[in-house]
């Protein structure tokens, strides 16, 4: 099939420092500032390295395309989702990743409406050439009805599209690295997610992200923070147990092919699939950012999704000397990026 279905620590400020493309494992517990700056640079890095694979689900005809095997960073092919964006752009995703990124960098906190009229602002622009998925243009047209229904009310931002994808989990990083402390955050969760997903299942799944993250901030080790979120989203609502449950069948998994299990969980988007298959990739490849990152774009499908996703829990875990600079520097957006981190970073030392 081809493009098959679109879907406390002490902190350490110093900035980022020059390092080959080599993934560095730490021979200690990076500084809490450096695993909430990899949290974020990760989230950014693994989509942008997917571009040109998103969405193919053959690997046959991943295989003919780049038949030197996947290196990341690729252009997108003629025809494809992401065409006419280049090497070092962010997908779909990762634009609207940095729209949040930048809202809670300058609001300095989570904000819907802040985030959901810059989320219009770029979507619903004719000048915008991205791929609008099912969560942008029913969000949109959400936003549309209730502006024509009742002209001059604030749309709150909280009537996003019924959609269960990853659209929110590959952006949620700042929102989490900004407030893992508070006692609030599965409410801003919640409230994040329904800015575009006013979905149940796709609230747990976002819950168990956070926990996950939230666990790899605190110094867990990466197969902790995934028991511990496992067993804390466990009784949630309606979809508590289908999460918990996945998330625990990756772990059983992780010693398996990145490729068979992924196939096994699902390539393709509703985070039922792409979820666990994220989840069980990083847990292959918990010591190379690189080598996860690889793995989950070369058993393809919604591969960008899922590479977010592990960016940002691997850079949690390795910190920010774990997601190569090579790579960072690599991103388009790498300086707004920058910019954006250090002041998040900052205002959370500042109030430690």
């Amino acid at each position: 099939m081809l493009f098959a279905g679109a879907c406390s620590l002490q902190f350490d400020d110093s900035f980022l420092e020059s390092m080959s493309t080599e993934s560095v494992i730490p021979k200690e517990m990076p500084s809490l500032a450096d695993r909430m700056r990899g949290a974020i640079w990760g989230q950014f890095v693994g989509d942008a390295a997917c571009l040109g694979s998103h969405w193919i689900y053959d690997l046959a005809d991943l295989a003919q395309r780049y038949p030197v095997g996947l290196k990341g960073f690729e252009p997108p092919p003629a025809g494809h989702y992401h065409s006419g964006k280049a090497p070092g752009d962010q997908t779909h995703y990762g634009d609207a990743a940095l729209l949040l990124l930048e809202s809670v960098a300058e609001v300095g906190r989570f904000d819907a409406a802040d985030f959901g009229r810059r989320f219009v602002a770029l979507t619903d622009s004719p000048a915008y050439t991205g791929y609008r998925d099912h969560a942008t243009k029913n969000t949109l047209a959400n936003y549309r009805s209730f502006r024509d229904a009742h002209p001059g009310v604030q749309f709150d931002f909280q009537q996003g599209a019924n959609d269960d994808q990853p659209a929110t989990a590959t952006r949620l990083a700042p929102v989490i690295v900004a407030h893992f402390r508070d006692e609030g955050l599965s409410q801003i969760v919640t409230a994040a997610t329904r800015v575009c997903q006013n979905s149940e299942r796709a609230i747990a799944y976002m819950h168990c992200h956070a926990l996950v993250l939230s666990g790899l901030l605190d110094g867990r080790d990466l197969p902790a923070a995934f028991e511990t979120a496992a067993e804390g989203c466990k009784a949630e609502g309606e979809f508590g147990a289908e999460v918990c449950r996945n998330v625990r069948e990756a772990l059983a998994a992780k010693s398996l092919p990145v490729v068979e299990a992924t196939f096994g969980f699902g390539q393709s988007c509703p985070l039922a699939s792409s979820f666990p298959s994220a989840v069980q990739a990083a847990l292959a490849n918990s010591d190379d950012f690189v080598a996860a990152i690889l793995a989950t774009a070369r058993a393809g499908g919604d591969n960008a999704a899922r590479a977010a996703l592990m960016g940002a829990w691997l850079g949690a875990w390795l910190g920010i000397r774990g997601v190569p600079a090579g790579w960072r520097e690599r991103l388009t957006a790498r300086a707004a990026i920058s910019r954006a981190v250090e002041a998040i970073v900052a205002r959370m030392a500042s109030s430690a």
